[in-house]
């Protein structure tokens, strides 16, 4: 058995988050090809947050990119944290950056993006996007990235 399988805290386990998000939440396991260059997607098409000036739910599709260095995402752990977001008042604009931190300093990437497809409220739909890279090769992908985005389809 892998060890580092060991350390991970929610996969097997019942957990239900209370409160706001949680970055405590999210687990990592190690990359078993950091020499190369993949990408690892998660669309989460049920996310929910709340206006933090009415309290009113927001919904979203919610969806994460990344190309790992060292490090990868537990599934479980970020359907968990993302849970979390249910219970916590921001603005759309803040939420993608939160995750979009908290992912980052937890994996340290080689290049990551965030991307929230909200649903429309008033007849406008807000949709941040949200990318970074480490290193020339990566920082230049994500400037070509956010350069040429134009929303994600599908």
């Amino acid at each position: 058995m892998r060890d580092d399988l060991d350390r991970l805290s929610a996969l097997g386990r019942t957990v239900r988050p209370e409160g706001g998000y949680d970055p405590s939440l999210l687990d990592a396991f190690s990359n078993k090809h950091p020499d190369r260059d993949y990408w690892v997607a998660f669309t989460a098409p049920e996310f929910t947050t709340l206006c933090p000036k009415t309290g009113q739910p927001d919904f979203a599709t919610l969806t994460i990119r990344y190309i790992p260095a060292k490090k990868l995402v537990e599934s479980k752990s970020l359907k968990l944290y993302l849970f979390g977001f249910r219970n916590h008042g921001d603005f759309h604009e803040d939420v993608v950056n939160v995750v979009y931190d908290d992912l980052v300093k937890l994996l340290k990437p080689k290049y990551m993006e965030v991307y929230g497809k909200f649903a429309p409220r008033g007849g406008i739909s807000i949709d941040p996007f949200v990318n970074g890279g480490t290193g020339a090769r990566y920082k230049a992908l994500a400037r070509q990235r956010f350069a040429t985005w134009q929303g994600v389809r599908g």
